[in-house]
Formats: structure tokens, C-alpha cells, sequence
């Protein structure tokens, strides 16, 4: 029972930053999974991967009904990611560096207390004037930095996307988030399947109740994004994202 509870608390943290924010599964569940229930870190990983991917789809599937999904430079994005995560592990193999486990963490709680203080609430004047091309471009480059990141530190994902979406490429908060979770799903499934033919497969139960868990949450968080006004969205979201890197700081260091 106790661990029955743990993967929907989990897979509670999980949907809810997935579906407002385009956050990574793996932020929330590996180290509820990991200090709770004392799994291997590796599967823990590969859990949070799998239940991040029909989480991040069924939440593209959602933003995207409701246009607010770019398509088009989001599988551009998506293939820089992929080729510049694989450069990035593979750099990090062969170069001795520092643990940056918290970065995830401290990037969650950047971004909360930034769309709080400073909604993103329209496009940015670079993203409406830029040509296709541009777009196209600035994908790819965005792309190659997140991935590049992702597969060096080994995490912080969804929250470097939705930082570059913002903050770099000009999308307002919905596009944003709804373009990341549709970059996410490709790049957790990559992710997961990976994991378990290199680890082998995880507790199946554990593995089932965090993907429902996920799946269900993210959808009623999506559900909501997209019928908000800009400025609760962006409210909701900080407090979302404050919220779940202190948490994921108690676990962390408290556990």
C-alpha cells in the first residue's frame, strides 16, 4: 500500500508539471522513487522516462486541438535535441566534472518564480517578425544547446526547453509548453527504451500505477492550461513550479 501511494503521489508531481509546465517526468518521480521506496536509481530513471512518454503525447495531442503547438519547428527542435544528447553523454563519459544533480531542481525554481513575477503572456516581437528560415535556424541551434546540456548534466530537460521557448525563441507560455511536451515525448521514449534494454525491465506495478498516475494528471492539467487566461496560466505555473522544486529539494536533502 505504501508504495502504491508513493507512485500516485509521484505520478501526481509528475502530470501536474508535465501538463502546466512541459516539466520532465523524471524530475518529480526518480527521487520520490529513489528515497521513498529505495529503488535502483537507474530503473527509478527508466520508470519516470516511461511515464513521461503518453503523458508528454497525450499533452501535445491536447495543446495541439488547441493551436497551441508549432509543429513544424518542434520536430526541427526535436532532432537537434536527439543528435546534440547523444554528443552531450558521450562528452560527459570520457570528461571527469562536478556533480550538477540539483540543476534540474534550482532551473524548476528559477522558472516558477520568473513566470510569477514576470508572466509570459503574448509572443515576443523576434518570434512574429522572424521568416520561416529563422525560425527553422534558431530551432536547430536552440535544439543542439538544450540536448547538448540535457545529455552532459543528465537532466533538466523540460525546463530548459521551456526557458529557451520563452525566453530565447519568443513563444508565449501555451505554445511554449505545448511544443516542449511534444519535443519531450520523443526524447523520453528514446530515453526509456534505452533504459530497460540496457537495465532491463522495472516493478512492473510500480512502473503501471506512475504511468496512469502521470497520464491522468497531465491531462486535467493540459485540459485547464489551455481553457486559462494567460496571466492565471503563467500564476499557476510559477506556483506549480515553486512548489515542486522545494519538494524535490526535501527529498533531495531531507530524505
Amino acid at each position: 500500500m505504501f508504495k502504491i501511494i508513493i507512485c500516485i503521489l509521484a505520478g501526481l508531481g509528475a502530470g501536474l508539471g508535465t501538463g502546466f509546465a512541459g516539466m520532465s517526468a523524471a524530475a518529480v518521480i526518480s527521487p520520490m522513487l529513489i528515497t521513498f521506496l529505495h529503488m535502483d536509481p537507474y530503473l527509478a530513471v527508466g520508470i519516470a522516462l516511461a511515464s513521461d512518454v503518453l503523458a508528454s503525447a497525450a499533452s501535445a495531442y491536447t495543446y495541439g486541438k488547441n493551436k497551441n503547438l508549432d509543429i513544424k519547428n518542434g520536430i526541427i527542435m526535436m532532432i537537434s535535441v536527439l543528435c546534440f544528447t547523444l554528443v552531450g553523454s558521450y562528452i560527459a563519459s570520457i570528461v571527469p566534472k562536478a556533480t550538477m544533480g540539483s540543476f534540474s531542481t534550482l532551473m524548476t525554481l528559477f522558472l516558477g518564480i520568473k513566470f510569477i513575477v514576470k508572466p509570459v503572456l503574448a509572443p515576443k516581437q523576434r518570434f512574429q517578425s522572424a521568416t520561416a528560415r529563422q525560425k527553422a535556424i534558431r530551432s536547430v541551434l536552440c535544439g543542439a544547446m538544450v540536448g547538448f546540456i540535457c545529455g552532459f548534466v543528465g537532466a533538466g530537460g523540460g525546463m530548459m526547453m521551456l526557458l529557451v521557448l520563452t525566453s530565447v525563441l519568443g513563444y508565449e507560455l501555451k505554445t511554449a509548453v505545448g511544443t516542449s511536451v511534444f519535443i519531450m515525448s520523443a526524447t523520453a521514449l528514446t530515453g526509456a527504451a534505452s533504459h530497460f534494454a540496457i537495465g532491463g525491465l522495472p516493478d512492473t506495478e510500480a512502473l503501471i500505477i506512475c504511468v496512469i498516475s502521470t497520464l491522468v494528471f497531465a491531462q486535467v492539467a493540459a485540459l485547464f492550461a489551455n481553457k486559462a487566461s494567460p496571466i492565471v496560466l503563467n500564476r499557476v505555473t510559477g506556483s506549480i513550479l515553486v512548489i515542486l522544486g522545494i519538494a524535490i529539494l526535501a527529498v533531495n536533502y531531507f530524505g
